[in-house]
């Protein structure tokens, strides 16, 4: 939860108004992370980031693939909008083309994407074992794969920072 905190706050002292958008399925296995959302809402809406749970993998997908659009249109309030999508193994396998469309579609010069994968190996929380890597690269998005908690944070942001160089959406193992 205090990633997209950290990216608000460089972005704050590099000169950007950025804002930060984060959604994804709830029934993912990425733990407690959208309820830790919930219970952060006020504290994310103050520092102008919204968590929307997408219905699907896929639904959450396109609203973040929106979200690069943003300063597209005149009047636009934000420099960027980074966000931040999450997902488990079957859904990032349903969701392959709203992945593929909106990475193809590019991210936003002050905005970026990370793409939060948290795979069931054991098929606890899942009709099925999975592992989303292989998906991920059939869409062309690259991925980095943290070894520990610190790296969790460090590649979160080196993922943003490369969504923006590259224009590509960024996947992070979780």
């Amino acid at each position: 939860v205090r990633l997209p905190l950290m990216q608000r706050e460089r972005d704050l002292a590099a000169g950007l108004n950025t804002a930060g958008f984060i959604s994804g399925y709830r029934g993912s296995p990425l733990g407690t992370f959208d309820m830790n959302l919930w219970e952060a809402k006020a504290f994310l809406d103050s520092h102008h980031i919204r968590f929307e749970p997408g219905l699907n993998e896929d639904l959450a997908a396109t609203a973040v693939f929106g979200t690069q659009q943003a300063t597209l249109h005149a009047g636009a309030r934000v420099d960027g909008v980074f966000s931040m999508w999450y997902g488990k193994g079957p859904g990032v396998d349903r969701s392959c083309d709203a992945l593929k469309h909106a990475n193809y579609a590019g991210t936003a010069k002050h905005g970026g994407v990370l793409a939060l994968m948290g795979d069931d190996h054991t098929a606890e929380s899942s009709t099925t074992a999975h592992q989303s890597e292989y998906h991920f690269i059939d869409v062309m998005i690259p991925i980095l794969n943290p070894a520990g908690v610190q790296e969790i944070v460090d590649y979160g942001l080196y993922g943003w920072a490369m969504s923006r160089f590259c224009g590509s959406w960024v996947a992070l193992k979780s």
